[in-house]
């Protein structure tokens, strides 16, 4: 979408639909400012036909009038924010979503949307433009009547209408947040497409196609060289499926030389592509959305996007192995014991928690590079869901200052996060008679057990886990969300990489306004090279 900045009279302003946000209150029989130069210009007759409706602007409520020419917008519509006592920008972003998907119904292509005053700044801005950005998202493109629906209106154009000025500082935010808003979308576009395309091949692929739109560095490796590395689990879970394992590597490497050697930042994606359960099979039901088993790398792999225009004043590598969970003759089996690249002997108890074993194999890969701070994202227990429902994440960690600095980036960017515990208290639960460990723990605290897993292979860096489970699928339609992939860990990545780059005293904000973003072309299946062989609960 183009995106540009408005102020003056909102009842003269042009847009096929004007959307308004209004706090509690504001909608009574006396107008507030926001709300009262339309009101009038509608004759007086805007807020009674909102009240009629039963509009009081409480959250969540909806009300859309016709202008009958009486303004430059063929339509009014008034969303509900709360109280303003409950206000956070993650509130005024669901809403905008709102809009985007009403404007998208009513087929309008532009529209002028009143930055609630009293909250206008960047931090309003970023959450109307990602909010819009992210509530327009369909993935449509298998579906016939799409194709048919090729040049029906679209929204194009967003007026942010502002009391005050327009200002570097909001373009700049206006900036980042379509940054982020696109990466999210395409991030989304990943874990949509279905396993027959993005398989581990094509993941790669992406990778490298985004790496070169970057100007980042992205290197693939493939199964001799897996093995090569040692990596013992990954090997494991991917000797299964007949499409070749990937190791992934994204770096960003700042172009100043002193900060080239500074520790880097590791961002480490789960990266499923698809989890049958192996030969624990899952049940129908439960196999029918776990395509979505990679999220966790689409959403470091949209970090990453956004992180190389950032530019941080230190290094950033992301860190993937892709493979499928498949069963067959050559599948792991239960009871097998397998080596680590730590070298560490896990015996299989359950061939469906397979994802912590490819990510340790990764993280042991990743800490060989002596990152500052590591942060894994992994779709990984059906237990966090039960934990914590499908809209919060699971955050692990021992290390206190770390895992505060990325909740504190979740609360930022109006991702949900909440601390879980690691505790030795649950260790015995993987304890195994005949190996080092067990790949899988009793029922109780599941979401725990697989974080203690984790832990075997960070060694003493600071360390995150974040369990995505629950929030990378929603359920249903709710603000800028639709039914399906969220794109959940873009905005709290990227939020985490600007925090710590403005602390170490550098402006990493885009230095000019982004485009709109093109339509994303549909992946096309990849070849899986000959020479391979090989209830939502995660791995």
């Amino acid at each position: 979408m183009n995106f540009s900045f408005v102020s003056g009279e909102l009842a003269r302003a042009s847009g096929e639909l004007l959307v308004i946000p209004l706090f509690e209150g504001e909608s009574g029989d006396t107008p507030s400012a926001a709300i009262a130069g339309v009101h009038t210009a509608l004759d007086a007759r805007l807020l009674a036909a909102a009240t009629q409706e039963g509009f009081k602007g409480k959250a969540e409520q909806t009300f859309v009038m016709h202008t009958l020419g009486k303004l430059e917008a063929e339509r009014v519509l008034l969303l509900g924010l709360g109280t303003r006592a409950r206000y956070t920008p993650e509130v005024l972003r669901l809403t905008a979503g709102r809009a985007a998907k009403t404007a998208q119904r009513l087929k309008a292509r532009s529209l002028v949307f009143a930055v609630p005053g009293g909250v206008e700044g960047t931090g309003a801005v970023r959450a109307v433009v990602e909010g819009l950005e992210l509530g327009v998202y369909r993935f449509d493109r298998y579906k016939s009547s799409a194709r048919e629906e090729k040049n029906a209106p679209k929204l194009t154009a967003v007026k942010l209408h502002l009391a005050g000025e327009k200002t570097a500082a909001l373009e700049q935010a206006l900036a980042l947040a379509q940054r982020v808003a696109e990466a999210t979308n395409w991030a989304r576009d990943l874990v949509n497409e279905p396993p027959n395309v993005v398989n581990p091949v094509r993941l790669a692929q992406a990778a490298q196609e985004m790496g070169r739109a970057s100007g980042l560095k992205v290197s693939v490796s493939g199964r001799k060289e897996i093995e090569k590395l040692r990596m013992g689990m990954f090997l494991a879970v991917a000797q299964g499926s007949a499409n070749e394992p990937q190791l992934i590597h994204v770096v960003y490497t700042p172009k100043n030389a002193k900060q080239a050697k500074l520790p880097p930042v590791a961002l480490v994606g789960k990266a499923i592509t698809f989890d049958s359960g192996g030969l624990s099979l899952k049940p129908t039901d439960s196999m029918v959305d776990m395509k979505t088993d990679m999220a966790g790398s689409a959403a470091v792999l949209g970090a990453m996007k956004v992180i190389a225009a950032l530019k941080p004043p230190f290094p950033v590598h992301a860190f993937i192995g892709a493979c499928e969970n498949m069963p067959s003759g050559t599948s792991y089996r239960p009871s097998d014991v397998i080596v680590s690249r730590l070298g560490k002997t896990v015996e299989v108890t359950n061939t469906d928690a397979e994802g912590r074993l490819v990510l340790g194999d990764v993280i042991t890969w990743a800490n060989e590079q002596k990152p500052a701070v590591l942060i894994d994202l992994a779709t990984l227990t059906g237990a966090c869901v039960v934990a914590l429902g499908n809209y919060i994440v699971g955050a692990f960690g021992d290390h206190d200052a770390t895992v505060n600095e990325v909740l504190e980036s979740a609360r930022a960017a109006g991702e949900e996060m909440w601390r879980l515990p690691v505790t030795e208290l649950q260790k015995d639960a993987l304890r195994s008679e005949i190996a080092d460990m067990k790949n899988s723990g009793e029922r109780w605290a599941g979401a725990t057990n697989a974080a203690l897993f984790l832990k075997e292979f960070v060694g003493e860096t600071p360390w995150v886990h974040l369990d995505i489970a629950g929030p990378s699928i929603s359920p249903k339609e709710r603000g800028y969300n639709g039914k399906g992939p969220t794109g959940v860990g873009v905005r709290t990545l990227v939020e985490f990489v600007q925090r710590r780059g403005a602390q170490a005293g550098t402006d990493t904000a885009p230095e000019a306004p982004v485009p709109a973003p093109a339509p994303a072309e549909t992946p096309k299946a990849a070849k899986a090279p000959k020479a391979s062989r090989g209830t939502r609960a995660k791995g």
